[in-house]
């Protein structure tokens, strides 16, 4: 009777039992909801929030997901993470290199900064050019900083034409975009050029600086290329409260503008606010700072190219006009400022002078040169801010 027990219970285990062939074995699929899944094939990819799929095939893969988002599929129960900023800072983005027609770009990129990084992982990235075509933009995969930090792209590939060539960058969803002047190599790198004269009959001599051409003089002009007057604003307060363009005289003094020119307002500059006028002569224009970063990159790094710009001597710089050789021939004159409250300071110790490009809706980018100081600074400041004008030619 036992026998016949046992042997019935066996038999019962071997019809409930089956066997599993390991040789038809696929990848593990969690099917913790119990669904049927057939086990025969190796799974090749693996849905994403978002719609993003990576090739898990491979021990490791991290398939990328847009926003800087990387999912890792070595270890079972990951998460994803991502990478995020509070902002890109458009408007400050620092330019080394030149970029020439037909030249292969070599030891040029730009660095854009950002706030706000959570100190996650963030993909690589390339971006083409469009407007002036054949040149790439780089962005190395990197680490964000936790808090504030900058990203940095390389330019490779070879202008096909001068002009504007314009980078739009998308980095974890915030876009900028960049514009970068290409310049034509066909012309004087050094020396004086003819000179220029304005609507109002001033002349200014100008200089050829790399592949660029300089007028040599501040701005003199009280109107802007189409005859329109821009108005001559003394009174402090008035100055202070001013959302369109005006100029004065340093002190209020005429005297003043036989050597150093007039300064001006950033609304002078702003076509949004002038009706699309331009101070400088036709075929002339305020720099951007790409191009006051250019000229200075030509001269030298930063703590040397203010004493090939300056003036030399000390008869309108205060001692000691530090390294002034003005081998450039830019010759930056002291001119001085008018600070947005409508206060002046600076003559005789520094020279500032406008670029036509923003930092943000307050303030724009600017050049100075110091007696103190053998460099030359990229500082920024208040809109309302009076300062010298130089013009490029386009």
């Amino acid at each position: 009777m036992k026998k016949t027990l046992f042997l019935s219970f066996s038999l019962l285990l071997l019809a409930c039992t089956k066997e599993i062939d390991s040789s038809k074995m696929g990848t593990n699929n969690n099917n913790s909801e119990g669904v049927k899944g057939d086990t025969t094939k190796t799974v090749t990819t693996s849905k994403v929030t978002g719609g993003t799929t990576g090739d898990t095939t491979k021990s490791g893969t991290k398939p990328i997901v847009p926003g800087g988002t990387t999912v890792d599929t070595s270890k079972t129960g990951s998460v994803i993470i991502n990478a995020a900023i509070s902002s890109l800072n458009c408007g400050n983005v620092q330019f080394i290199g030149t970029l020439l027609k037909g030249l292969s770009a070599n030891s040029v990129g730009f660095t854009i900064s950002y706030l706000g990084g959570n100190g996650k992982n963030y993909n690589s990235q390339t971006i083409s050019s469009t407007g002036v075509t054949g040149l790439t933009a780089t962005l190395q995969a990197g680490t964000l900083e936790n808090g504030n930090g900058s990203i940095n792209y390389v330019i490779s590939g070879k202008p096909l034409s001068i002009g504007i060539a314009t980078f739009e960058l998308v980095f974890i969803g915030k876009t900028c975009m960049i514009n970068l002047v290409v310049s034509n190599v066909q012309q004087p790198t050094s020396g004086y050029g003819e000179n220029l004269d304005d609507i109002e009959g001033n002349i200014y001599k100008t200089i050829f600086i790399g592949t660029q051409q300089w007028m040599a003089e501040n701005l003199k002009v009280s109107s802007y290329n189409d005859g329109t007057t821009i108005p001559n604003i003394i009174d402090k307060t008035q100055w202070s409260n001013l959302k369109t363009g005006a100029w004065v005289f340093y002190n209020n003094d005429p005297a003043n503008n036989i050597t150093y020119g007039k300064l001006y307002n950033w609304y002078v500059i702003n076509t949004s606010t002038n009706g699309n006028k331009n101070v400088c002569p036709t075929g002339w224009h305020v720099p951007t700072d790409y191009e006051w970063s250019t000229l200075m990159n030509y001269l030298g790094v930063s703590s040397i190219c203010g004493g090939k710009m300056k003036e030399m001597g000390t008869s309108h710089w205060n001692s000691p006009n530090m390294d002034a050789t003005n081998s450039s021939l830019f010759t930056g004159l002291p001119g001085g400022s008018r600070v947005y409250n409508g206060i002046y300071e600076g003559i005789y110790r520094y020279g500032s002078w406008w670029s036509s490009t923003l930092l943000n809706t307050s303030d724009a980018w600017n050049r100075a040169l110091q007696t103190l100081d053998p460099g030359g600074s990229r500082n920024n400041n208040d809109k309302r801010f009076g300062m010298s004008i130089r013009c490029i030619k386009d």
